[in-house]
């Protein structure tokens, strides 16, 4: 038996127990990893609330994690015991041991541990698809990333400032502000008490940024489509403060033939190619030193609960690492 953490049903924190779980052997296509570390991310508290719905009940929420093989199933010829390898995008992370398919796993570089691997697999893959993929920042441009000082933002930063471009962020804070630009962000807004659709403006002379890469959702969708150029990209990966509903079409003509897209990690990464593309690429910025990654917060897996409740009142900033 091992411990992991379970949900019966769908609500607040307190709905994850730390329970004992069978694991059991690989089947054929899997391995068994032993976890050192897990990492936090804010679609967990989406399949917590039953945002996303979960495949089944009760289910182990987590999305993220590293650790070492410790079995492997039939037909696994890419990954031996002993191989340290890390993943996102695969529910049931929440544990001291799991099994996950075998073609959703990466090796893990000899420059990256794995307490730091599972802080930027989900994150940084993101990174790479929104910056890389979804719309390929290039030298020159000026964009806007909301929540800069999260895990999510604090890699984008970097990652936007090595590609050449200029960086403007919204943080909730002055502090985060700080953190925000220590990690390449040009222009930080305090959105707590600047309007920051005026501020983009200013910043731009009026005329509006290419792209915004929007993980809040609801409280920004309009500001956010504001920011924008003509026929200028609105990124909606998030819904940190509720999914947007209701969505006028038309005023996507009315603020200049803008574009929507509203994308996902798991799309992105849905073939083997596809994701250790990604990763290989996410593996090389950080090896190079080109994006550091910033482990601000730590918690043991059984207090789950409470790292839930520090997430969802902004009260962290960078990555957010369980320790099973």
């Amino acid at each position: 038996m091992t411990q992991a953490i379970q949900v019966h049903q769908v609500g607040g924190p307190e709905v994850m127990k730390w329970e004992s779980v069978q694991v059991g052997a690989p089947g054929p296509g899997q391995v068994r990893i032993r976890q050192s570390a897990v990492g936090l991310n804010y679609i967990d508290v989406y399949f917590r609330t039953g945002l996303y719905p979960a495949p089944q009940m009760p289910f182990v929420p987590g999305m993220e994690g590293a650790g070492t093989v410790e079995a492997v199933g039939d037909g696994v010829t890419e990954l031996a015991v002993g191989d340290r390898v890390a993943y996102a995008g695969v529910l049931g992370g929440y544990a001291q041991e799991r099994l996950i398919a075998a073609d959703r796993l990466v090796k893990l570089p000899a420059g990256v541990d794995e307490r730091t691997a599972a802080a930027m697999m989900l994150q940084g893959m993101t990174v790479e698809y929104l910056l890389r993929r979804t719309y390929e920042v290039k030298k020159g441009d000026t964009i806007l990333i909301h929540a800069a000082a999260g895990g999510v933002g604090l890699i984008a930063c970097q990652w936007a400032k090595h590609l050449g471009a200029t960086v403007i962020g919204t943080v909730g804070s002055d502090e985060k502000a700080e953190l925000a630009r220590a990690h390449g962000c040009d222009h930080t807004i305090v959105y707590t008490r600047e309007n920051f659709t005026d501020r983009v403006k200013a910043i731009t002379a009026g005329k509006g940024v290419p792209v915004v890469y929007d993980s809040i959702g609801k409280d920004t969708f309009v500001g956010s489509l504001d920011c924008l150029r003509p026929r200028g990209l609105l990124v909606s990966f998030g819904n940190a403060s509720g999914k947007v509903d209701g969505v006028d079409l038309g005023i996507l003509a009315g603020k200049g033939s803008l574009y929507v897209t509203r994308p996902t990690l798991m799309t992105y990464t849905a073939t083997k190619e596809d994701l250790r593309a990604s990763a290989r690429a996410l593996f090389d910025v950080v090896t190079s030193g080109a994006v550091k990654i910033e482990i601000k917060q730590t918690f043991p897996l059984a207090d789950a609960a409470e790292a839930h409740r520090a997430l969802e009142g902004r009260r962290t900033t960078g990555s957010t690492v369980f320790l099973p």
